[in-house]
């Protein structure tokens, strides 16, 4: 489980890295979620990975660190997935007016032929 989630971590981080350094706004800014995506799951996974365990209390069952799940990981998770979708929005709606003001969506404002 460990290996699977590091290699897709790695695809992740990889993959956005690529596509930061494409020369279009769009591409950029899906590298940019695609590093969200690899930085989420990385929080996420250290808050341990185990099966079959209680993120919260329930009567009648014992709590100590090596049967429940650390509930911080996943609080800083969710909020990190809120705020990426707002700034996901807000990049796009930056890059649609970048793109009718300047005719183009290059990052570096070139005018190249696609």
């Amino acid at each position: 489980m460990e290996a699977v989630l590091a290699i897709a971590i790695g695809v992740l981080t990889g993959s956005g890295v690529y596509l930061l350094l494409r020369p279009r706004t769009f591409q950029v800014i899906m590298g940019l979620t695609l590093l969200s995506y690899a930085v989420n799951l990385f929080i996420f996974s250290m808050g341990r990975l185990k099966v079959d365990s209680e993120p919260v209390l329930t009567p009648g069952f014992v709590a100590n660190l090596s049967n429940t799940a650390d509930p911080m990981p996943q609080a800083l998770v969710l909020t990190a997935i809120v705020i990426g979708f707002a700034m996901t929005a807000l990049f796009l709606v930056v890059m649609l007016a970048s793109r009718g003001l300047a005719g183009n969506d290059h990052v570096d404002g070139e005018d190249l032929e696609p």
